[in-house]
This record gives C-alpha cells, structure tokens and sequence, in this order.
C-alpha cells in the first residue's frame, strides 16, 4: 500500500524584491510504499532540503502534489498543520533537537504532552522503546550529560513514540562517529524490519547503503534510482558511489 505519494513537484522561490526566481524543485515524482526504507542523496544545492520541507509541511509547493496516506499536505489548515505533523510524522535530525533543559525523559515526552495524552500512557509508551533502544537507565539524564549516540537514540525514540505513518530523518548521522552510526544504522534496520516507514535524506554513502531504495536527486528532479534487492550493504554501497561518480562527473541518466 502507498503511504506517500508526490506528484510533479514544483518549488520555485522569489528573491526578496521580485527580481529573480530559482528554481529548487522541477519535476520530482515519487512513491514510497508503507514498510519502505528510502534514502535520497545527490549534491548540495540539488533540493534535498527543500523536498524535505515539503513532505514534513513545513514549506508548500509552487506546482504539484505530495499526498500521505491520501491526505493532499498542501490542502492542511495553517491551524491544523502542527497537529497533523505530531499525529503522521516522526522527525529525526542531524542536530538532534532535543531541548537541554529538560530530561531525556522529557524530551522523548514532548510531542505527547502537545498531543494532551496522559501520563501513564506515555509512561507504557515510552517503556518498550526504551528498552528496544537501550536508553532505559538515561531517562533521567540531561541531553549535555550523554554522547552524541545516546542523544540520537534518544530522538529517535521522540520519533517513535507517537507511532507515526513515516519517520523523516534528516542526515541523523551526519554528528555521529563511526561506532554511534553503526549502532543508528543498525537501529533503522530494526525499526523498519518491524514496519516503520523511514525516508532519510544523507550524503552518507554508508547510511544509504542500508536502506531498501536510493533515490538520487539532481538540479530538482529525481535523477535515478537504485532498488536493493538481493544486494548486501557492501554491493549496494559500491552501486551508489558510481552513481554519485557518475552525477559528479555528468554522466547521463540510467
């Protein structure tokens, strides 16, 4: 079943006095079935940023349609737009994002609190997460007392916790060393293998590597795709860096 749907993607953005336009997005079309694992690369610059927007309806686009389980974004409410994000999307982000003046606890709790659940539910919530996470002796800690790994876990568990329709991850490696990527990497794996959706954007070669599908956006479309298959990490890895060789060096579309 399609979970997520674009269409013909438009972003054309105005310079602030009207007097030129660029162009971020022409024509990205895409869908991403529910269970899918999909990571999206290409260059700085190629739209990345500005499709992710998009799809969190945190920006609207200038021509086309993004459709999440049906629901046309562009059509939600200004008012209504917060709820609907807390409600179908789970975030995961380079930065992490999680606020240093609460716990860990806390922050994995927010998106509930603003949702108005109670706290015992948000407590049986929070429980397995945890545990599947191995974050459970941390919920007490403050985000400046724990390592970049840990901090992750702990967004990623923010990003669980709501039992959101699709994970939008943001380069989640991109402040991680090697071991904390790996264990991440190996954490998606699992979190997906269960059912979760999870579209990531990354310049993460290896990050990439782990996802079920590759999409590759170049000058505001998508460029080319690479399906996993019965490749292992390593034979995918390979695939995607002559991809992004052949992006680099102008090589025609396959």
């Amino acid at each position: 079943m399609e979970i997520l749907t674009v269409s013909n993607l438009k972003k054309v953005y105005t310079t602030r006095f009207g007097g030129s336009q660029v162009q971020a997005l022409s024509n990205v079309s895409f869908k991403v079935e529910e269970g899918e694992y999909v990571a999206i690369m290409g260059e700085s610059g190629s739209g990345k940023t500005t499709l992710l927007n998009i799809l969190a309806a945190l920006d609207t686009p200038t021509g086309g349609q993004v459709l999440l389980d049906g629901r046309d974004l562009a059509r939600i409410r200004e008012a209504e737009k917060a709820q609907f994000r807390r409600d179908n999307l789970g975030f995961v982000f380079q930065e992490f994002n999680l606020l240093d003046t609460f716990s860990l606890k806390d922050n994995i709790f927010l998106p509930l609190v603003l949702a108005g659940k109670q706290y015992q539910e948000m407590e049986d919530r929070l429980k397995p997460i945890a545990r599947k996470l191995g974050i459970e002796d941390l919920m007490k800690k403050y985000p400046y007392e724990v390592s970049g790994g840990q901090k992750q876990r702990a967004a990623v568990a923010r990003a669980l916790i709501t039992h959101p329709r699709l994970i939008l991850a943001d380069e989640p490696t991109g402040a991680l060393d090697s071991r904390a990527t790996d264990e991440l990497l190996r954490l998606f794996a699992s979190i997906n293998k269960e059912g979760q959706t999870i579209l990531m954007v990354t310049h993460s070669v290896k990050a990439a590597s782990h996802a079920g599908r590759v999409l590759f956006i170049k000058d505001g479309e998508v460029f080319h795709q690479i399906y996993r298959g019965v490749s292992t990490d390593e034979q995918l890895y390979q695939k995607i860096s002559d991809t992004l060789t052949m992006l680099a060096t102008g090589g025609d579309r396959v």
